[in-house]
């Protein structure tokens, strides 16, 4: 099927301005060695008692001082299985498929990842 230059200009016109906009959309985490990590290469956990898709996180206080959220900046904006749920702070958390996203104090360095499993509830997150 031949398209007329008519119709063909302005769908090749769309199509590009999509793929630049992809091309500037900020993730927050990046799949490494099939984890997810942050843009410095730390780990990045969830955490079992926090309900896919509620739009919350419930670890809060000295939970999150154990457990750093992955904070999103202010106007950052939800794309693909990424959201971006409140805090009961009012902050504002990244999400991967619907599950907050957390860093762990005691990870040293990129690759670290020994917060795995801590109390049976804290899972490194998985693309």
């Amino acid at each position: 099927m031949k398209l007329s230059p008519l119709f063909a200009a302005p769908v090749l016109a769309l199509g590009l301005i999509g793929c630049a906009s992809m091309a500037t959309a900020q993730m927050p985490a990046t799949a490494k060695d099939g984890m997810l990590t942050n843009s410095a290469g730390m780990t990045l956990y969830t955490f079992d008692k926090d309900a896919a898709g509620s739009g919350k996180s419930v670890c809060n206080g000295q939970c999150a001082v154990n457990w750093p959220p992955l904070m999103a900046k202010e106007g950052d904006k939800a794309a693909g299985d990424y959201s971006v749920v409140t805090r009961d702070d009012g902050g504002k958390q990244w999400a991967y498929k619907g599950k907050p996203l957390y860093l762990w104090i005691k990870d040293q360095k990129p690759g670290d990842k020994t917060g795995d499993g801590v109390n049976n509830v804290w899972r490194v997150a998985q693309p």
